[in-house]
């Protein structure tokens, strides 16, 4: 799978057999040369390439033609910082979170399942982190003013955790005991009422923390710096940090699938993309690419079937769900 300037791999015998490069089309269009030898080539999948399940091909042999699914734009013109989230209907929820201290028109759109994008919270300054507790009800952080709000069916919303630093990456465990992180290193265990206490300690990172809630109750934390590498960590119930032996790229958003399988969106080093990352329960032994795209910062799964990707100002959907 790849979306719009993802980089794809064509592996094969005598790519190269003379001294011109030979042309790939993804879909039909022509598509930029990366790299090259005579057993592969890399190309990035052009702008406007068509979505779906589509050819790539090398100097026109259609008849010899691999198949990829490329993600279609969703939806545009927002500013995503974390993960956006799906309800139990398949409505998907993104930010306008805008710079430090700049509130936009729109908060918070619904996006309906035919791609209507629809104005639904105003008035959040830096709506950072979305999730929905187990009860179903829409919850952002805000890291502008360290607070948790709770939105209501209308777009109305009610603060319901302040105090929590530069609030990003929000989860909810299967009893709605709420967890936020601080942007400076803290993770905070918020129960009912807003009383938050401090369950771990990270490094402070450069971006927003993003959290996921493993089958087990365990934590899965990203925390991106300005290193060229970067871990994933596992945070149990007692606050008990591991650091995971994965070295990501600027890891960002993260979330488990419906079998309980950990993705982890990676934005710089290396192939940037959407990898799934086995032996989260244990000690991890590996990360997958099953998604190529840049600048990646956020993964969803809909609970009706598939699954969106996105940039900072972009969502792409897939129908193929995270399949290698």
């Amino acid at each position: 799978m790849a979306i719009e300037g993802g980089r794809l791999l064509v592996e094969g015998e005598r790519l190269l057999t003379g001294s011109e490069l030979p042309t790939v089309s993804i879909a039909g269009r022509p598509a930029r040369l990366a790299r090259a030898s005579s057993a592969m080539l890399v190309v990035t999948v052009p702008p406007g390439a068509a979505s779906g399940v589509q050819p790539v091909t090398v100097d026109g042999h259609a008849d010899q033609a691999e198949f990829v699914e490329i993600g279609a734009p969703f939806v545009t013109g927002i500013h995503q910082v974390d993960n956006p989230v799906f309800d139990g209907k398949g409505q998907l929820y993104v930010t306008d979170s805008g710079s430090r201290g700049q509130q936009a028109p729109v908060s918070i759109f619904r996006v309906t399942r035919d791609g209507r994008r629809q104005p639904f919270v105003m008035g959040i300054t830096n709506p950072t982190s979305l999730a929905v507790d187990r009860l179903g009800r829409l919850h952002v952080t805000s890291r502008f003013d360290g607070a948790v709000y709770r939105i209501d069916e209308e777009g109305g919303f009610t603060p319901v955790a302040s105090e929590l630093g530069i609030a990003c990456g929000l989860v909810f465990d299967e009893d709605n005991v709420m967890y936020v992180g601080d942007r400076t290193g803290n993770i905070f265990r918020v129960e009912e009422g807003g009383r938050a206490q401090t369950l771990a300690a990270l490094p402070p990172s450069v971006a927003a923390f993003h959290l996921a809630l493993a089958p087990d109750g365990t934590l899965a934390a990203t925390a991106p710096t300005l290193g060229s590498r970067d871990a994933v960590y596992r945070i149990d119930r007692d606050g008990h940090v591991d650091t995971l032996s994965l070295r990501f790229g600027r890891p960002q958003g993260l979330a488990f699938d419906p079998n309980g399988v950990l993705y982890v969106t990676e934005a710089l080093a290396g192939r940037s993309g959407l990898y799934r990352v086995s032996g989260f329960a244990a000690a991890a032994d590996g990360a997958e690419l099953i998604l190529s795209g840049a600048n990646l910062i956020g993964v969803a799964f809909d609970p009706q079937g598939g699954l969106a990707v996105t940039t900072a100002d972009t969502v792409y959907r897939l129908t193929g769900g995270a399949r290698a």
